[in-house]
């Protein structure tokens, strides 16, 4: 929430069963929450959850103030975030799926509240106009969306004939990818602690000590930046980004990045969702190798705890973007590993 800039939290508070019908939080809560109201400025509630058009309608009604939901908070950060055309058309899409259900139910909760819905020409209820309208949008934006896919595409193909690896870096929001992606290619790209600082994926070349059989020399390797991962995205949230996250997860190798200086707890709900994510994309688990990130804000004897308690099943390394600690190693390793070597033996017929 902080991440959005404008808002101070003054106040929270929790529930641990949000799935009451009418305002989402039970009433005693709500009266809590009015109660607090009453004595601030505050002009907004924020809800980790996702409301009903009704649920925000009865809590705005009875409280007197805005209310967000998670999901419409996260197409707000989405908005602030976003800085290419793709990115941009790709939130419009998910904010349309957003709006879609709550049209019909925004007009009946008029209805019952003694306002009309009106009509359009024709007799027509303007709710279908508008249902109609977003559907149009719809149809234009996937257009769109679907012929940056189909030059991306193209692009792909042209990068795939050179033979170069391509390596993608993947995890949980500000799990510290754009730190290790501005390190490992000597860009410049935005890093924050706040969400979604990346909302589309970034491709840049680096070099990494290549051991070949005859002699040693340096290897181009292409590494691609992506839009970080957060828990409970609903489907057409992670849809509508889908064709940005495919270029991404086709890579040669994905590397999938987790804070280690975070609680463990933390770490095993985070890399659960991020396989959860990966599963649903139906990316390829032998292509995965785990990082490591911001060891140098722990004791490094933790780390085989880490990997115990996240049952990490793939390859991993612990790294610092902040001290450099294993990132000679990270570089060795991943020309070690066959995906490159194949890549680079010009007489090889070995399919990735």
């Amino acid at each position: 929430m902080e991440s959005l800039g404008n808002v101070n939290i003054v106040k929270y508070f929790s529930q641990k069963n949000l799935k009451h019908t009418k305002y989402g939080l039970g009433s005693g809560k709500v009266e809590e929450i009015k109660e607090f109201l009453q004595h601030t400025k505050s002009d907004q509630i924020i809800v980790d959850e996702h409301m009903t058009a009704k649920q925000i309608f009865n809590l705005e009604k009875e409280t007197g103030v805005k209310v967000i939901d998670r999901e419409r908070l996260i197409l707000d950060l989405f908005y602030i975030r976003s800085t290419t055309t793709e990115a941009k058309l790709q939130i419009q899409l998910a904010e349309i799926e957003y709006e879609m259900p709550r049209v019909r139910e925004n007009a009946k909760l008029l209805s019952n509240s003694n306002e009309r819905a009106g009509k359009g020409g024709m007799g027509e209820y303007i709710v279908d106009v508008q249902f109609r309208d977003l559907k149009r949008q719809m149809s234009f934006i996937k257009e769109k969306i679907n012929d940056a896919k189909i030059k991306r595409n193209i692009y792909q193909h042209q990068r795939q004939k050179t033979g170069i690896p391509v390596v993608s870096l993947v995890g949980y929001t500000s799990s510290g990818k754009t730190t290790l992606f501005n390190l490992l290619t000597n860009e410049y790209k935005e890093t924050s602690s706040n969400l979604f600082t990346t909302l589309s994926t970034t491709t840049r070349s680096f070099k990494v000590p290549h051991n070949n059989k005859n002699k040693e020399r340096e290897g181009g390797v292409l590494i691609v930046d992506t839009v970080g991962f957060i828990s409970r995205l609903p489907t057409y949230m992670i849809d509508a980004f889908k064709s940005t996250l495919e270029e991404s997860l086709g890579a040669d190798l994905i590397l999938l990045l987790i804070d280690s200086a975070e609680k463990i707890e933390d770490m095993r709900i985070k890399y659960s969702n991020c396989m959860d994510i990966l599963e649903e994309l139906n990316v390829d688990k032998s292509k995965l190798f785990t990082i490591l990130t911001k060891v140098d804000k722990i004791d490094t004897r933790m780390i085989n705890e880490i990997v115990e308690k996240l049952e990490i099943n793939s390859d991993v390394i612990a790294i610092s973007s902040k001290t450099g600690y294993g990132i000679h190693k990270l570089k060795t390793l991943l020309m070690r590993k066959q995906f490159l070597e194949n890549k680079y033996n010009e007489n090889t017929n070995v399919k990735i």
